[in-house]
């Protein structure tokens, strides 16, 4: 038989790796939980008439057919937004608005893979929707728990880039942009194509030079604090063909809404926050704040965190809200591929009880359950080898303990001692009071 070929894109974690997984996940559910967030689980398809409204989301869809080519019906969703807008949307009458949610599962995307990216991956979202209208304080609300869900995790500094719909679409139009969301595409490609291919674009578009230019500069303001909108209103001032009214006006209230949403970031998780007037992505979906997260001295990953403001999550209107997501494989796989974050063991038993022949099998076993019966993971040797193989196969499995039954005068088996192999040594032990040192009693994920 031929040996198959793997599947690239679709990640299977050794026992190791899979804890690492499994702790990310628990610490974002417990941030989430913290903050009041409530867990909800959508189905993994959607009709793909949901699934087609982006152009260029619609050719990642993986669809499902059953077996006899009758034609398909449904696709596997490839984020959590949409499966939640048709779920805030059918459940609406049950729901307590602001509804605050969080969803973590996998998501199907069929694209090319590489470093950090899957066809099969965790998301984990966070979501505050409103019926009719939502505060903008929410905004920074959901920026600080994604902020506090990540800093849980122990890793390097997060930074927290932030720019706002209304500030661009205000400044774009000003200096004569009719097309805001082709050139926010376009400026979204400087970190791949450079200053000189987005001007190139921005041209083929036709925008004026000198409007290029000025949009340009205006994606080189940073600050991480509310110092960023004297470099704007200097650029607007200085920029020979803009208008004023309404265009100014919108640029008004998002330099306003972006200051305030930057300095309370950072006042509740400081220095996470900064005012990034190049974050173009998004934008042309968003409508207040938008946010990219980026792991300090792993830039090259990209954002592993994203989201924003919107007007209406569900189609027709209605149901504004804010919202985050955390691509958790991806994450993950920067963790594991660099050791940041590791396992103790791979496997949950602390003790292996070893066997001394297959005659008393039965009594190790009695010996497990007893362990158990307390909360101490275990399990019996697979074979009655000599007690030094049964240690070396403890070794092979990361179990930091194995317990050799005994024997008594009248040769009834015994509790009998028990050895941490990594020290050598070893005790008398009873186990119905014998317990493992903390540390040791179920697997840990530390720092590498």
């Amino acid at each position: 038989m031929s040996r198959l070929a793997p599947l690239s894109g679709f990640p299977e974690w050794t026992p190791s790796e899979r804890l690492v997984e499994a702790h990310v996940i628990d610490r974002l559910r417990e941030v989430f939980e913290l903050h009041g967030f409530a867990q909800i689980e959508t189905r993994a398809v959607e009709p793909l008439e949901r699934l087609g409204g982006e152009a260029e989301a619609s050719k990642e869809v993986y669809v499902l057919t059953r077996r006899g080519g009758e034609t398909a019906e449904f696709g596997l969703h490839f984020d959590l937004t949409v499966p939640f807008a048709r779920y805030v949307e059918e459940r609406q009458g049950h729901l307590t608005f602001p509804f605050r949610r969080y969803q973590i599962q996998k998501v199907w995307r069929g694209e090319r893979p590489q470093e950090g990216r899957f066809r099969e991956f965790y998301q984990a979202d966070i979501d505050v929707v409103a019926r009719e209208t939502l505060p903008a304080h929410v905004e920074a609300e959901v920026a600080v728990v994604m902020a506090r869900a990540l800093q849980s995790l122990d890793l390097p500094p997060v930074r927290m880039r932030m720019n706002d719909r209304r500030l661009v679409e205000g400044f774009y139009r000003g200096v004569g942009i009719a097309d805001v969301a082709g050139a926010l595409r376009s400026v979204d490609k400087l970190g791949k194509i450079g200053h000189d291919g987005v001007a190139r674009e921005l041209a083929a578009q036709g925008v004026p030079e000198t409007a290029a230019e000025a949009i340009l500069h205006l994606a080189r303001i940073r600050s991480s604090d509310s110092s960023f909108h004297e470099a704007v209103l200097d650029l607007w001032e200085t920029t020979p063909t803009h208008a004023d009214g309404e265009p100014q006006k919108l640029m008004a209230e998002g330099i306003a809404a972006l200051g305030a949403l930057v300095e309370a970031v950072n006042a509740a998780v400081p220095g996470t926050a900064e005012a990034d007037l190049s974050i173009a992505r998004g934008l042309d979906y968003y409508t207040g704040a938008v946010y990219e997260t980026t792991l300090e001295g792993h830039e090259d990953l990209g954002s592993i965190c994203s989201g924003g403001r919107y007007d209406s999550l569900v189609a027709g209107g209605g149901f504004p809200g804010v919202g985050m997501s955390i691509g958790v494989s991806r994450l993950v796989s920067r963790l594991v591929s660099r050791r940041m974050l590791v396992a103790t063991r791979g496997v949950p038993s602390a003790v292996l009880v070893a066997v001394m022949d297959e005659e008393t099998r039965a009594a190790s076993q009695s010996i497990a359950d007893r362990l158990r019966a307390r909360g101490i993971a275990c399990e019996v040797s697979p074979s009655a080898a000599k007690f030094g193989k049964q240690i070396q196969y403890a070794d092979r499995r990361g179990i930091p303990f194995v317990w050799f039954p005994g024997a008594d005068p009248t040769g009834e088996v015994s509790d009998g001692e028990v050895k941490d192999i990594r020290s050598g040594e070893q005790v008398a032990a009873d186990a119905d009071a014998w317990n493992p040192p903390a540390e040791d009693l179920k697997p840990r994920v530390v720092r590498g």
